[in-house]
């Protein structure tokens, strides 16, 4: 009896695993949900995966999410699209007080969020005109002269790392070898 290779969509059977649906096919291995064990990958050549409802072909294809992943990453990257950035919990509510020097002046408030809000709006346009040089008619030494200055900015506004929620997000300035 032939074998037959699931497809995207296809329902299966794992003896460790359990039941499943293939959500990629690659050239050499399945990418599986389980229900109780997530997402692991498979090797086609593992021989007690069986097929309980099959769909789809055993060509090389692509799900509609990573389709979709590489689409947000694209229009990220080519536009001012931003994707939401979290403030640390611990500042949620707080305030900036900024008092002046002189006695005699008014100290000014505002509110952290806002402040942290205006501090991402900066880095996001700082990393869109970093894309732009990128993408412009410079000679590539005018493009790295122009980037050194934007990771020296970066490296400026490194201080406001900690007032972000999650570490992928922080300013990374040039790293000392």
């Amino acid at each position: 009896m032939e074998k037959i290779t699931p497809g995207i969509g296809s329902r299966v059977s794992h003896p460790d695993f359990g039941k499943g649906v293939v959500i990629q096919v690659y050239s050499d291995s399945f990418e599986i949900t389980f229900m109780d064990f997530g997402v692991k990958t498979v090797s086609k050549s593992y021989t007690n995966l069986q097929v309980i409802d099959h769909h789809g072909d055993d060509t090389d294809l692509i799900s509609y999410e990573k389709v979709e992943r590489v689409f947000r990453k694209m229009l990220l990257s080519l536009t001012d699209i931003q994707h939401p950035v979290h403030m640390a919990d611990k500042w949620k509510g707080g305030k900036l007080i900024f008092k002046p020097g002189n006695d005699s002046l008014k100290e000014k408030e505002m509110p952290i969020d806002a402040f942290f809000h205006k501090i991402v709006m900066v880095r996001d346009r700082i990393r869109v005109m970093e894309q732009r040089i990128n993408a412009s008619d410079l000679t590539d030494d005018e493009k790295v002269a122009l980037q050194q200055y934007i990771t020296r900015i970066y490296g400026s506004l490194t201080s406001f790392n900690v007032l972000f929620a999650d570490k992928d997000e922080y300013f990374v300035g040039e790293k000392m070898t």
